[in-house]
């Protein structure tokens, strides 16, 4: 079960639409803490995927960052180009890159 912090990393999450991406560093401010390792966390142990579309989170420079979903980083690059989200050299394009969520 979800403990309070995960539930409220999952509602922000499911405010990022397809397309686009934003960060782990873009969940923790919203949320009001600096915790943004527990934001990874929380997102590996998503148990709401694809509704909590935790392949959207990157790393603040861009990079791809890890997944634990099915097909790992690949499946998540996978997903992300599907939704028209341009990956080159295992970076995101920074237009894409919601930083205020």
């Amino acid at each position: 079960m979800p403990t309070e912090f995960q539930e409220r990393v999952y509602a922000v999450c499911r405010k990022v639409p397809k397309g686009k991406v934003t960060t782990y560093k873009a969940i923790a401010d919203k949320l009001g803490t600096k915790a943004y390792r527990a934001v990874g966390t929380a997102l590996a142990c998503n148990p709401y995927a694809p509704k909590v579309p935790c392949h959207r989170i990157v790393n603040s420079d861009g990079s791809i960052g890890g997944f634990s979903g099915k097909g790992g980083v690949k499946g998540k690059i996978k997903m992300l180009r599907r939704e028209g989200v341009e990956i080159k050299k295992n970076k995101v394009n920074t237009k894409k890159i919601i930083m205020k969520i």
